[in-house]
């Protein structure tokens, strides 16, 4: 029998029956992680790959600094892990770590494969044994992060949208946002698809749904993230009966570009790597006051230095100085930052770039295993929406385009392996008991409460007190919300509000369980770390109803060797 656990729409009697598309593989998201599971699937396997717009349209296009790969002798294997575990703040897994840092050299082997060009150095002659340019981060101690300019998210989108569009076997459907996976007893066997040109839902039928949506900045006023950053598969997931784990440790990217006409422009962590330095406006480096790695600290605690600046100062930004390097060195780097500051009116080349901490990144999300297995079977999560165990406390930079990959092959290799033919016919949605909203209103003005509740009261800086109230004013939220999806017709905002608001709440949940500060989590009222990190690990109501697990529900699964 089809269960819909989290649906009170479903009549038993369809009057007219849609029709049901069927694949062998349903990939929510088409991103770098989305779109690379869905070419290192067998051909045999009949793949869908779904995205909210146009393909590639996620997070990944947006990335600008690079891929973190261990790429030459002068770096190593264990340095790499090292650095990521110091960033992690004592909660990174190290098994998780040192299978996604392995991996990285054939990552980048089959990037390559696919047509991806990164930079290469040009200081040297003989093109047979030219190495690739490398450059610096935050957090780690050699130059390792692999790039394309400052555009290497927009040219990996670019190479892997043109494969998958060449691939018989993978069917690409666009403007379609998920409205909720669908279960048969305790295995996936479909999703509830939005059209959002029509607003018709679509019933797929999928032997796999994978999950690769990207994470939920969107919560937050200020952040990085394209507008599709809306805790999609996390909300999801945790509605068909997934844990999640680490949702308090939100990283701010401590430079997002400040001006009244720019929207969530990121300021590559690259710059610093170059030498760009943090300032006050009367031209003082403030960084040294805080960490002796200065500019090169991990971005939780320039994050929140900036932010102590800002407020002890009652300034509005701070300001990124790269001005020291040549006109071509920048142009030549740099020439995403360069073109948009210079819209602006900004001449990077000389002078500094107004900057702010915004919502970045997810570092939590649902507990997966190394393949990217979910609680529930034939359900995976790649990428930001997954929490594998690597990323810890604070995510260390130009590791997380690794992650996608990483555990996106992983996924497919464990997919080709072990997937069953589904069966089950899913029933199709059915909204005959529901009407046309005539108060869409309502949705945006939530939408703009919960932003800047979770940014006042959720922030780089958090209290005890702020957490309480933040905690009851989205139940209220949530309350509401539910009423209104059950009332009218679904549509992409209601559903992003809806799953924006579940993840909220279960950040704040999080976040109040933890009573300490630590990585990204900072309580005033507990600053300290205590002597052991524990992952904060959230279960469903419904979960021993419908999932059997062979080991402990409070940690994240172990890896096989």
């Amino acid at each position: 029998m089809v269960v819909s656990l989290y649906r009170t729409r479903l009549s038993s009697t369809v009057a007219n029956m849609p029709t049901m598309n069927k694949y062998d593989v349903l990939i929510v998201g088409s991103g770098a992680a989305g779109m690379s599971l869905a070419l290192q699937l067998p051909k045999g396997l009949s793949v869908a790959v779904l995205s909210k717009s146009q393909l590639g349209s996620g997070s990944t296009f947006w990335a600008q600094g690079g891929m973190a790969a261990v790429l030459h002798d002068r770096d190593s294997v264990q340095a790499h892990v090292e650095d990521t575990l110091n960033a992690g703040a004592g909660l990174c897994h190290q098994p998780a770590v040192e299978f996604t840092v392995g991996r990285s050299r054939q990552i980048v082997d089959w990037l390559v494969t696919q047509g991806m060009h990164f930079d290469l150095r040009e200081d040297q002659s003989d093109d047979e044994f030219r190495e690739f340019h490398l450059t610096m981060e935050g957090g780690h101690s050699h130059r390792r992060v692999i790039h394309a300019a400052d555009q290497t998210g927009r040219a990996l989108s670019e190479v892997l949208a043109s494969r998958v569009s060449e691939a018989s076997n993978i069917s690409l459907l666009t403007d379609r946002c998920l409205v909720d996976v669908i279960k048969s007893g305790s295995r996936v066997c479909g999703a509830y698809l939005l059209n959002t040109h029509d607003g018709s839902v679509d019933t797929v039928n999928a032997s796999a749904v994978v999950l690769a949506t990207g994470g939920a900045s969107k919560a937050y006023r200020y952040t990085t993230n394209p507008d599709g950053a809306s805790g999609d598969g996390i909300a999801a997931a945790w509605r068909a009966g997934c844990r999640v784990a680490n949702l308090e440790f939100n990283q701010f990217h401590p430079t997002c570009l400040f001006h009244p006409r720019s929207k969530s422009f990121l300021m590559t962590e690259a710059l610093r790597g170059e030498g760009a330095t943090l300032t006050l406006a009367d031209g003082d480096r403030f960084m040294a006051r805080f960490d002796e790695r200065m500019e090169l600290a991990p971005r939780d605690i320039v994050a929140r230095a900036i932010d102590y600046e800002m407020k002890r100062l009652g300034a509005e930004c701070v300001y990124l100085d790269i001005s020291h390097r040549s006109g071509d060195f920048i142009q030549r780097h740099f020439p995403q930052a360069y073109e948009r500051c210079l819209s602006l009116g900004i001449d990077i080349t000389a002078t500094a770039i107004p900057v702010v901490p915004a919502a970045h990144y997810t570092c939590g999300g649902v507990v997966v295993d190394q393949y990217g297995a979910t609680d529930v079977p034939g359900l995976y999560v790649v990428g930001e929406s997954a929490c594998t165990g690597l990323h810890g406390a604070n995510r260390m930079a130009s590791n997380s385009l690794l992650e996608c990959f990483v555990y996106a092959q992983s996924a497919a290799e464990h997919i080709a392996q072990t997937i069953e033919a589904t069966s089950v016919t899913p029933d199709p949605w059915d909204d005959s008991r529901v009407r046309d909203s005539d108060e869409e209103v309502v949705i945006q003005h939530n939408w703009q409460e919960l932003r800047r509740l979770m940014w006042d009261y959720v922030g780089i800086v958090r209290t005890s007190r702020r957490l309480d109230n933040a905690a009851a004013r989205i139940a209220l939220l949530e309350r509401e919300v539910s009423g209104y999806y059950a009332r009218f017709q679904i549509t992409k905002p209601l559903l992003e509000m809806r799953n924006l608001a579940r993840v909220a709440h279960l950040m704040v949940e999080c976040a109040i369980g933890r009573q300490e500060s630590r990585g990204l989590h900072y309580n005033s009222d507990f600053p300290n770390a205590r002597p052991v990190g524990k992952d904060s690990v959230l279960v469903p109501a419904h979960f021993d109803e419908y999932n059997a697990l062979s080991g402990p529900v409070d940690t994240l699964p172990a890896y096989s060797t």
